[in-house]
């Protein structure tokens, strides 16, 4: 597999989003990438009862009193699995229909009204905090040179707040009264704005505070509204006291060799950062339409959300860290690179591979969601354990499904322009033969090439590899760059060339090397 720089995606500009703003006209045709492997789903159904034995044997080992996950594989929800209790004393099953509080995997929600919000032109992620909150004005910020939190510091944990897990956690239920007396008092930072990443539950109390002063609805009932009705999310519930006893699942600790219960906390204002309570049936659909954003494509796009926010979701916005040591469940080293996008997290890992997640831990309760763009693969999996630790076993559960099942990201399609400058190439090759008035080759490339270095080393490579028996198609990396193969008698021949901007693009570089067969 190709190795692809960690670093590469997080060398990003900010990018403001203008609501109003029209799509360009698009002069070329464009065809999303597609899977290649006609029994792909059929390798991903072998894989089944390996995955099962791995979720089972991981929750046993943990003492999660109930457990239960879910597999998502291109749009569709198509395997489930439960083991233990919702209720311990009752000793009710956990089934994909139990509800679960998912605890900051709530945070997404919150983003997605924010980002829904902006497109609709009520607000903009630069705006001031303290435009919409006025305890704000008051606070005051680590030094005298800090910039004033905005809507993207607070969505990105770059707003200059302390990590506030645990004590987070413990504010779930507190009123919008005893909210407004907090806020009235400074609060404390441990950074300035902007700077770095520290992760927030205020914060996304206050983007959830922000969504009810801009659209004149309680949090809960403009997310009800606007995400979860419109993606089939029926039995999603906020307050648990309104969830029916046979499916509610019940909080738990593991001490001493037994369970403990954990009283749960109601619904409050901090509900906008990890008071969601749903199911794997139903936490799926959300999931699913992530995943739905990608490839890039045409089509229609009527979800609650542009799929091009979705994606701006996604994005890998504030760098959170980087491990060189990262261990696959296999044992093999793959270091890692991981940021914070908008409610959610990213990571990129050397292979090139890269999630798009949340976890989700309350006093009680312990949830992930997990899934690659690329593979068209996600998981999720809820336990009613304290902070359980999910996050490693969808790691290796998706690891080990992409190894067993012979897995490959999607395979972008060679654009018109790109298989007709191969071919167009490739007829020069080796002799470039009138090629500075072919109308080829953009205005710069004779001078950045000498031609008469390009004769020689290009003759040179076709004489030691022999005559060419198959030219192979090219292999895209985007629209207007790619690679591919000459097979010759004696060896193989790589040719790599990359297009100009232009309205009829032009070759502006190329490079031609000998291949190890």
């Amino acid at each position: 597999m190709k190795k692809v720089p960690l670093f590469s995606a997080l060398l990003v500009t900010t990018i403001l989003v203008a609501p109003d703003l029209v799509a360009p006209a698009r002069a070329q045709s464009y065809q999303p990438p597609v899977f290649t492997d006609a029994a792909r789903l059929k390798k991903i159904e072998a894989a089944l009862p390996t995955l099962d034995k791995l979720y089972h044997d991981y929750a046993e080992k943990n003492h999660f009193p109930g457990f239960t996950y879910g597999l998502v594989v291109d749009g569709k929800l198509v395997h489930t699995g439960s083991m233990g209790y919702t209720d311990v004393e009752k000793k009710t099953p956990a089934t994909p229909q139990s509800l679960f509080r998912v605890a900051s995997m709530s945070k997404s929600f919150t983003a997605m009204a924010i980002l829904q919000l902006r497109d609709a032109g009520k607000l903009s992620l630069d705006d001031r905090a303290d435009r919409y909150i006025p305890e704000l004005k008051n606070a005051k910020l680590l030094t005298a040179d800090s910039p004033p939190i905005t809507l993207r510091h607070l969505l990105t944990h770059a707003a200059g707040f302390p990590e506030d897990n645990p004590w987070g956690d413990r504010q779930l239920d507190v009123s919008h009264e005893e909210f407004v007396k907090f806020l009235q008092n400074p609060l404390s930072f441990s950074n300035a704005p902007g700077v770095a990443y520290e992760y927030s539950n205020l914060g996304f109390a206050l983007l959830g505070n922000i969504i009810e002063k801009v659209s004149g609805k309680t949090y809960q009932q403009y997310i009800n509204e606007n995400i979860l009705t419109p993606l089939g999310m029926t039995h999603t519930k906020w307050e648990y006291a309104e969830v029916p006893a046979a499916q509610l699942a019940h909080g738990y600790r593991w001490r001493e060799g037994t369970w403990t219960e954990v009283p749960l906390l109601h619904d409050g204002v901090y509900g906008a950062m990890g008071g969601l309570i749903s199911s794997i049936e139903d936490y799926a659909r959300y999931v699913t339409y992530h995943m739905a954003a990608w490839p890039v494509r045409d089509g229609a796009d009527n979800g609650p959300l542009k799929r091009s926010s979705l994606r701006e979701m996604h994005h890998p916005w504030n760098f959170s860290g980087m491990n060189p040591n990262f261990t696959y469940p296999g044992g093999r080293v793959c270091g890692t690179v991981s940021a914070y996008a908008y409610g959610l997290g990213w990571m990129r890992d050397c292979e090139g591979r890269e999630y798009v997640s949340h976890s989700g831990g309350l006093p009680g309760f312990g949830s992930n969601w997990r899934f690659l763009p690329e593979y068209g693969i996600g998981v999720v999996c809820f336990a009613n354990l304290t902070y359980a630790p999910t996050t490693p076993i969808n790691l290796q559960v998706l690891d080990t499904l992409i190894i067993q099942a012979k897995l490959k990201p999607r395979q972008l399609p060679a654009s018109a322009i790109l298989k007709q400058r191969q071919q167009e190439l490739s007829q020069l090759l080796p002799a470039w033969k009138d090629a500075e008035s072919s109308g080829l080759f953009a205005d710069n490339f004779f001078d950045d090439y000498s031609l008469d270095a390009l004769k020689q080393e290009t003759n040179s490579l076709f004489e030691k590899v022999g005559r060419i028996v198959k030219t192979h198609e090219i292999v895209p990396e985007n629209q207007l760059r790619g690679t591919y193969l000459l097979e010759g008698e004696k060896g193989n021949l790589r040719i790599f060339f990359t297009l100009t901007p232009e309205n009829q693009p032009l070759i502006q570089a190329f490079q031609i090397r000998e291949e190890v067969r």
